[in-house]
């Protein structure tokens, strides 16, 4: 059903009836601050007594030093010592104490009869004070005038997350981050504000401390905060490797002059989201029973979807430590998880080591700092794929997994296989190993000038085996005894980047200026052998040479290596005049090694401005109004070409063709790609205009954005004649896309009272997308779309068409009006008349619903209750489509051979089919839902004296799902590419998770 498609607005609505309700009621105690005092026992009246208590921070429950305390009207008072205690006499009746410490609300606190008090402060800092990192460096939020989120540490979602993405998902508008696969060794899919490219990347920059990376680089427990630049003024200052955003983690280091251990544990189980409905043996014996549906009957009740499914328990540890003082100090980290897949053999191991190290010297003239983070994913898996899924779905239920001799059961054919044979004869193996290594050094020569060189090198490899057993299927159906295959992948990263920043203050002006350079380079090379038929399944792929079928040449063997290079000249300045008028322009010059040699520099400039209306005179006593702020950006980025040699003539070899290569005839070799000296960068020009607010004293904050992109000299693959070129294909720039979209952020506190504080976060996007060209001024196409996509056997056909003029994700399909008597698709002609499938003709498809979804929702809701805490994450998608594989390959009775599922034999149309398996419009289904994503509950413990904090949690994700989608779950698809929409049969299935953890500070 289109849940809330329109709905949104009532959401709208709803956000302004809050808005309104919460000035009405003229909250009067707006800080955000919760203290909480414990009284340990009273007194007998004497003329004077002593407090003693202690300080501690509401952020992290860590203990304050050198907070003050004071009674008021009075000069009377003490400090809180390393540990956060104080201890203080006080006069023996009702007396206020009076706290403060930099950064920090000052409190006042009546004390009665309570001799020994706890007492929490919150930080003093606005939503438009917090800091937010950007490209080479930070700022103030108030201060910024481009489109950037940020997600800090405290905010974060909760749970046994998969990788960083996670963390963040449903929390920064404009950015949609999903979990298409239950495999835990898969990561989420990320996309900020649609597609942007054909053969380009549309993946986002990710960036750990300044270092290029991926979402896995860190553990989750390891991250302190996460900034999305999402508009092209915030982000071109990267280039070329901006297009699809830049997100920035930054990691947990050592703030406070203390020494602390923190622990966090968590154990979790999984089930299957939503489990398919297949038709058993009884049902089997029944139809032929009843009906005389031709199954063969085998005599057994075997459930193989079950069969091939576990409920797995994983668990995640992870240890930090913090050290040092102000002048030298540590932060190492240790994360180990070992996580379960639902399928049988499936699991990963991962280890992920960090060490951070900082150093100032000449009275913090020089800042030194050296990183090292060390990952190692382990997988040791059996057969249990995509394809050993499929098996499951359609084994014939009577049959069994083993027969009376306990060997696998197996019957002759192709396209059917015992699943459970599949998973226990088939071995694999991958070790994936990285060290990232890298160092800063900071200099400040004079005041107000910061001099910077950051250096890095990662070097990571993967090594992959995999082998099957005599007793796999490979044996008796492809007539391969025994197979092993082994292949390596090396990776080596080196990036050095040195920066100047200077910042000056003078009267109302304050202004900043950024120069820098930047060099990138990397080298990867692979390796790959296979054999078999080998004298014994023993060897595994430990020793490939032993096989027969190098000796007949049968076996493959291949090996590959490239290397890219990227130089960047960068500079921004940014002006704030009487924190009212902003300003902030950048450029970027940039080189690559994979632009052709024509364009071998291409430049990115970036301009913004911003008004803070709140700060102008009319509006500056408003004490309701504590940020109103207007900006204006725009921006251009880059995509380069995905492969570095794309502009480069190439040759493959093969010894029975030959070619003209400098007019001389060269047997063996043939063209593989034609020189193009003009190969450049994707351009992306990018609109942003957004308003920033802050009412309430910072109960209700939040912000909106509309931008428009317009990405030109798209990279194409173009048919061009053969001569004058050598091959009839040439990856080319040609073509134009547009973007255009909106963003809402609403952060509203409805309650915020001494012992219960309740926080919403809410994010709403929409996008909307359109192929604008295809064409250049040398080349033009002959057919103005492409296709997309695809079913796989047996249907064998593509199912997405993106057309000039036409958005991007639509499908391309017959549409079905309903069946005939004999049970056959009827469908609509390109004439509007009806006819049967048997005769309908390419020509008859027609545009059917698209895969992206119109909006974006997510509400985010966090309740405190004295040291209670409960967090709900819900987020939904509306407006979309989705091409249900499942029903489309198992709803259809017509192939007998394979099981189905149990709604196969319901009318259609009023019609039972009985027609081989199609692509049609009937298998597309409304993918809107709105999911409750996470339900975290916890509790804080008291402090003991030994422990500084203690938190134990329950937490589910992926809990309930509210949609008229038929299928596993319609977040469970791929979001990225030109086939959107397609839940794709062979996936692996996405999961529900239960979990409980344990967070410890000592």
């Amino acid at each position: 059903m289109k849940i809330f498609t329109n709905g949104i607005y009532s959401l709208v609505i709803i956000g302004i009836f809050l808005t309104i309700s919460i000035q009405a009621r003229a909250y009067s105690t707006v800080k955000k601050i919760y203290i909480s005092i414990e009284g340990k026992g009273a007194i007998e009246s004497t003329e004077a007594r002593t407090i003693s208590g202690t300080v501690y921070s509401n952020e992290d429950n860590l203990p304050l030093p050198g907070v003050s305390v004071v009674i008021k009207g009075t000069s009377t008072g003490t400090a809180t010592d390393g540990e956060g205690n104080f201890t203080l006499e006080i006069p023996d009746e009702p007396t206020t104490l009076v706290l403060s410490f930099i950064g920090y609300v000052t409190r006042e606190l009546v004390i009665n009869n309570e001799s020994q008090i706890e007492v929490r402060m919150d930080a003093d800092v606005a939503s438009m004070d917090e800091v937010v990192v950007v490209g080479y460096g930070s700022m103030r939020k108030g201060d910024v005038t481009s489109s950037v989120g940020g997600v800090k540490e405290e905010d974060f979602v909760k749970g046994a997350v998969r990788d960083a993405a996670q963390l963040i998902q449903g929390k920064v508008a404009g950015l949609r981050v999903t979990t298409p696969s239950g495999d835990p060794g898969a990561s989420t899919q990320i996309n900020l504000r649609g597609i942007n490219s054909i053969h380009g990347s549309s993946q986002p920059l990710i960036l750990i401390d300044g270092i290029p990376g991926d979402m896995n680089t860190v553990a989750p427990e390891d991250i302190e905060s996460i900034d999305v630049l999402k508009d092209g003024s915030a982000a071109a200052i990267y280039g070329t490797r901006a297009t699809g955003g830049v997100i920035i983690i930054t990691t947990r280091q050592y703030r406070e002059n203390r020494n602390t251990v923190s622990y966090n544990n968590y154990v979790s189980i999984q089930t299957i989201a939503r489990r398919p409905q297949l038709l058993t043996g009884d049902d089997y014996r029944r139809l032929i029973r009843e009906e005389g549906i031709p199954y063969t009957d085998y005599g057994h009740n075997t459930d193989w979807l079950g069969e091939m499914l576990q409920t797995p328990v994983s668990h995640n540890h992870n240890l930090t430590l913090f050290g040092g003082n102000s002048t030298t100090n540590f932060t190492g980290s240790v994360n180990y998880r070992d996580w379960d897949g639902i399928f049988l053999r499936t699991g990963q191991q991962r280890l992920t080591l960090r060490a951070d190290l900082n150093h100032s010297m000449y009275n913090d003239k020089l800042r030194a700092n050296i990183q090292i983070i060390n990952r190692i994913f382990t997988a040791n898996r059996g057969g249990a794929d995509g394809y050993a899924y499929r098996q499951a779905m359609i084994r014939n239920p009577t049959d069994r997994v083993r027969d009376d001799q306990q060997n696998w059961q197996e019957r002759d054919g192709y396209f059917y296989e015992n699943p459970i044979s599949r998973i226990y004869e088939y071995n694999s193996e991958s070790r994936f190993k990285e060290m990232r290594i890298s160092g800063s050094l900071i200099y400040n020569p004079l005041d107000n000038l910061d001099l910077k060189l950051l250096v890095s090198s990662v070097q990571n490899d993967t090594l992959v085996g995999n082998a099957t057993t005599f007793d796999h299927t490979n044996t008796w159906l492809n007539n391969q005894n025994g197979t092993a295959s082994r292949s390596t992948i090396a990776r080596v990263e080196n990036l050095m980047e040195m920066t100047a920043n200077y910042h000056k203050s003078f009267g109302r002006h304050i202004l900043s200026v950024l120069g820098g350079y930047s060099w990138q380079d990397a080298t990867n090379e692979s390796f790959y052998a296979s054999n078999w038929n080998f004298p014994t399944d023993l060897y595994g792929w430990n020793n490939l040479g032993a096989g027969a079928a190098l000796q007949t040449g049968q076996a493959g063997m291949g090996s590959g290596k490239d290397k890219w290079q990227l130089a960047g000249f960068f500079g921004r300045f940014t002006y704030n005049y009487d924190d009212r008028y902003l300003f902030m322009s950048s450029i970027r010059r940039e080189g690559s090694s994979r632009f052709g040699v024509n364009y071998q520099w291409g430049t990115f400039p970036a301009a913004s401005v911003g008004w803070r209306i709140s700060n102008e005179p009319f509006l500056k006593g408003n004490s309701n109004i504590q940020d109103i702020k207007l900006r204006a950006g725009y921006g251009v980025t880059g995509t380069i070409a995905n492969s570095p040699y794309l502009s480069q003539i190439s040759y493959n070899f093969n010894r029975d063709q030959g070619a003209f290569i400098g007019g001389n005839w060269v047997q063996g070799f043939i063209p593989a790609r034609n020189f193009n000296p003009d190969l450049r960068w994707e351009r992306k020009m990018e609109y942003n205009f957004g308003l920033d607010f802050s009412f309430f004293k910072d109960r209700v904050s939040g912000s909106f954005d509309i931008y428009r992109r317009d990405i030109n000299d798209l990279l194409y693959s173009f048919p061009v004649p053969v001569p004058p070129y050598l091959i009839n294909t040439m990856m080319l720039n040609a073509g134009s896309m547009q973007n255009d979209g909106a963003e809402v952020l609403l952060n509203i506190t409805p309650i915020e009272q001494r012992e219960f504080v309740w926080r919403v976060n809410l994010t709403y996007s929409t996008n909307k997308n359109k192929l604008v060209d295809l064409s250049n001024d040398q080349f033009e196409v002959s057919n103005q779309f492409f296709n997309a996509g695809g079913t796989g056997e047996p249907i064998q056909d593509y199912t997405h068409r993106v057309e000039v003029g036409g958005p991007i994700g639509r499908f391309f399909v017959w549409h079905t009006v309903g069946v005939s008597e004999s049970g056959e698709w009827l469908i609509e002609s390109q004439n509007g008349e009806t006819i049967p499938i048997s005769e309908a003709v390419q020509e008859d498809r027609q545009f059917y619903g698209n895969g992206i979804p119109k909006h974006i929702l997510g509400i985010n809701n966090t309740f405190i209750y004295k040291n209670f805490d409960l967090e709900l994450n819900i987020r939904g998608a509306f407006g979309h489509d989705i091409l249900n594989f499942q029903r489309m390959f198992y709803e259809n009775p017509y192939n007998t051979a394979y099981n189905m599922l149990n709604t196969a034999y319901d009318p259609v149309y009023g019609q039972r089919l009985s027609t081989d398996l199609a692509y049609v419009s009937h298998y597309i289904e409304s993918g809107d839902y709105i999911k409750l994503d996470n339900v975290t509950f916890g509790y804080t413990l008291p402090r003991l004296r030994f422990m500084q904090h203690a938190r134990i949690y329950a937490s589910g994700l992926n809990l309930l799902i509210l949609t008229n989608y038929k299928g596993i779950d319609p977040e469970g698809v791929y979001i990225s590419g030109f086939a959107p929409g397609n839940d794709e049969r062979d996936k692996y299935p996405t999961t529900r998770t239960f979990t409980l953890g344990l967070n410890v500070t000592f």
